[in-house]
């Protein structure tokens, strides 16, 4: 019975997958002009890859609601477009992964204050109510900055894919590979410990409060910093390599 029920729901999102993608929303030329100007990734890519990256954010913008708040009264193409192509950059080597579970983003123009924690917030993730919330300003910021490895977007993107990973009956967990998982985890643990004693690393200091912090922050400097994060730690950068299936290094030289 379990089987069965496993193989009628792998058919069923299969057959929902498809069905969203003839669905899916085309992007417009303005749109494709954003990422065109604004998305040094997308660029760097060849004209197949470029293809394929523009089909994963047609589906990414089809399934999410991006809501404004505070004073962001319209959310505009461009604030779409940059997000969106942010959760393809990151999951662009996992195949068709597009974050399900998250289906809403929030953006507040500027940092904005949490009623839950009591403290102003440059973004968060909400796994209950499956949303990513950004600051706009923050979100530009970490773009318009695009080698220090510091990146709002990629940052909280980060949380929600570590999250995604284990929440079931979206049709997308357990898609890290187990094994190159558990070598990442005994290698962040490693890092986490080098970073609470002091040493000088190529993570910045909040790496070090959690595994969690760390993997976000990973992510930053695998994508920003690709060469000197590998220069540091080769077999940790080979790690993540390994995990999310792709090499930052062939894009930026």
């Amino acid at each position: 019975m379990f089987l069965l029920h496993s193989l009628l729901l792998e058919i069923y999102e299969w057959l929902y997958d498809g069905v969203t993608y003839l669905n899916r929303r085309k992007i417009t030329s303005s749109e494709r002009t954003i990422l065109e100007n604004a998305f040094p990734y997308y660029r760097r890519l060849n004209q197949k890859h470029q293809d394929k990256f523009v089909q994963k954010l047609e589906m990414v913008l089809t399934g999410k609601s991006f809501i404004g708040r505070s004073d962001i009264r319209v959310v505009t193409p461009e604030m779409k477009v940059l997000i969106g192509a942010t959760i393809v950059m990151v999951t662009f080597g996992l195949d068709d992964l597009r974050l399900p579970h998250f289906n809403k983003i929030l953006i507040y123009p500027d940092t904005y204050y949490s009623t839950i924690s009591k403290h102003y917030h440059r973004g968060e993730v909400n796994p209950r109510l499956g949303i990513i919330v950004v600051s706009w300003s923050c979100f530009l910021d970490g773009m318009q900055h695009e080698s220090d490895g510091v990146n709002l977007g990629i940052h909280e993107i980060a949380h929600a894919l570590k999250l995604e990973n284990q929440i079931y009956n979206n049709g997308e967990s357990e898609f890290f590979n187990p094994k190159v998982y558990r070598d990442f985890h005994v290698l962040a643990s490693q890092e986490i410990g080098r970073i609470k004693a002091g040493n000088l690393t190529v993570f910045r200091s909040n790496a070090g409060l959690n595994e969690d912090e760390f993997f976000a922050v990973a992510l930053e400097t695998f994508f920003e910093k690709p060469h000197e994060f590998f220069e540091y730690n080769q077999i940790l950068y080979g790690t993540l390599v390994r995990l999310m299936r792709q090499d930052p290094r062939v894009w930026i030289r």
